[in-house]
């Protein structure tokens, strides 16, 4: 055997598919797969050969289990195994959420310097392709969805590995060349409208919405302390949006009071007439406070009165009330009961109050000036490009059907609400998912909480349009 062959280490927990993947590599079965936690017990070694007669030695190892003293042995091999071998392979189970012991074990593997891949396996269609996201709080270098029972995913995988792996007939690797391109990322776009920031800009207009008696006019006269708007225990009592100011802390707070929004089939003459107001005033408004009334938990009205913030991309907060008489609910569970049914205000704050009562209700206003805040914040193009760049690092830009695909600058063109344009070769071929990791990832650098962030995709040279957002 060529002694000077690279060596491929597949580590990771039981039953993920470790012996599966060194089959598909190897062409053939020759590793036992099961079903039961710790079939492979001794590393198996396989000299494997890929595209252009690229030649390795695939090992593959025991799943690191630690629950016994037979498996604390198997795990101590696997570990040496990856410390001969050149390239290190980390498998995890891609139907799970990622698990600490995982990550610790990953580390673990980082630190021995070498090129190593997440490869999160059992993707097996491209609805669970969003669970392969989880896996990139990992920070690795290189992440590879896959789902090895039914081949898929393999294209970018296979690349990863030809770029460490020489082929045959190379008596030395070859060096990439430097490339003549001037960083893509400094690059200078001339036709983005850079509105100019509105830092004086103090004046927030806050709508509150929400089902019919949720408390919306109570909460206005609990946020003014007097009453100016009637209060009543009959549903609808408020008819016309009524507008009202009052200055905090250097801002002009105005709160429109909604009518009760109703369901469809409900709304007749006058009410019908006021909704469509609501729906005028939602359309100039900065920030929504939508109510939800802890006593019933969120309802199906709730979803579709929670889509118009979608809409019309407001600021949002979230506003549980009555939690005075919300009975045995704890509040872990209104939380898990809200995000769960309101998943697209993933970036919305939650607040509990009492409308009644008053309590909470003080810190509602520096909720609403924190996020009109974010809501028209700019962030400097060096910055945005840096962290842009970081993201791609971490995780590259997957191709498409081969074709690849390349962001070539990011620059903030809106505030109110913020809007992103990337620059790239083939915006077309830029997958949502990628777009939903970026977005993620700058939500991690900066605090966007409560804002929805907009990101379009553009070759350069063509225009923005006010509704071309991801």
């Amino acid at each position: 055997m060529d002694n000077n062959l690279k060596k491929v280490a597949i580590l990771g927990r039981p039953n993920v598919g470790k012996s599966s993947l060194f089959n598909r590599l190897a062409r053939q079965r020759d590793a036992i797969t099961s079903d039961m936690s710790g079939t492979t017990r001794d590393v198996k070694k396989r000299v494997v050969t890929i595209s252009e007669n690229r030649d390795f030695e695939v090992l593959d190892t025991g799943g690191i289990d630690y629950s016994s003293e037979l498996f604390s042995k198997v795990a101590e091999f696997s570990l040496r195994a990856a410390k001969e071998a050149d390239i290190v392979i980390y498998m995890v189970d891609g139907k799970k959420l990622p698990e600490e012991e995982d990550r610790e074990l990953f580390y673990q593997l980082q630190e021995l310097n070498k090129p190593l891949a997440l490869v999160v396996n059992k993707i097996d269609n491209d609805k669970e392709e969003e669970k392969y996201w989880n896996f990139f709080e990992f920070g690795a270098e290189a992440t590879f969805p896959m789902s090895v029972s039914h081949n898929r995913y393999f294209n970018d995988f296979y690349k990863w590995l030809e770029e460490l792996i020489p082929p045959r007939e190379e008596s030395e690797p070859l060096e990439l060349e430097a490339s003549d391109e001037a960083d893509p990322f400094g690059e200078f776009i001339s036709d983005i409208n850079d509105t100019p920031q509105d830092e004086d800009d103090n004046e927030i207009r806050v709508a509150i919405i929400g089902r019919v008696n949720t408390g919306k006019s109570s909460l206005l006269n609990a946020l003014l302390q007097e009453e100016r708007s009637v209060v009543s225990d009959v549903a609808g009592t408020t008819i016309d949006p009524i507008d009202e100011s009052i200055e905090y802390k250097d801002s002009k707070i105005t709160f429109v009071d909604t009518a009760g929004i109703r369901r469809r089939g409900k709304i007749v003459g006058i009410e019908k007439y006021a909704l469509g107001r609501t729906e005028a005033m939602l359309e100039k408004a900065d920030i929504a406070l939508l109510m939800i009334d802890a006593t019933t938990g969120v309802m199906e009205l709730d979803e579709r009165i929670a889509g118009l913030i979608e809409k019309f991309r407001m600021g949002a907060l979230i506003v549980i009330n009555k939690w005075d008489i919300r009975g045995e609910k704890s509040y872990e569970e209104a939380v898990e009961d809200i995000r769960d049914e309101l998943k697209f205000l993933h970036y919305a704050p939650l607040i509990t109050i009492s409308a009644k009562t008053g309590m909470r209700v003080h810190k509602i206003l520096d909720q609403i000036t924190d996020i009109y805040g974010r809501y028209k914040q700019r962030i400097p193009t060096s910055q945005l490009n840096d962290t842009v760049r970081e993201a791609i690092s971490r995780h590259h830009v997957p191709s498409h059907h081969g074709a690849v695909v390349k962001i070539k600058f990011a620059t903030q063109y809106q505030t109110k609400p913020p809007k992103i344009a990337l620059i790239v070769n083939r915006p077309n071929f830029l997958h949502f998912s990628y777009i939903r990791y970026l977005s993620n990832y700058i939500r991690s650098k900066f605090d966007f909480e409560g804002v929805p962030l907009d990101i379009v995709a553009r070759k350069r040279g063509e225009r923005f349009e006010e509704d071309d957002e991801f």
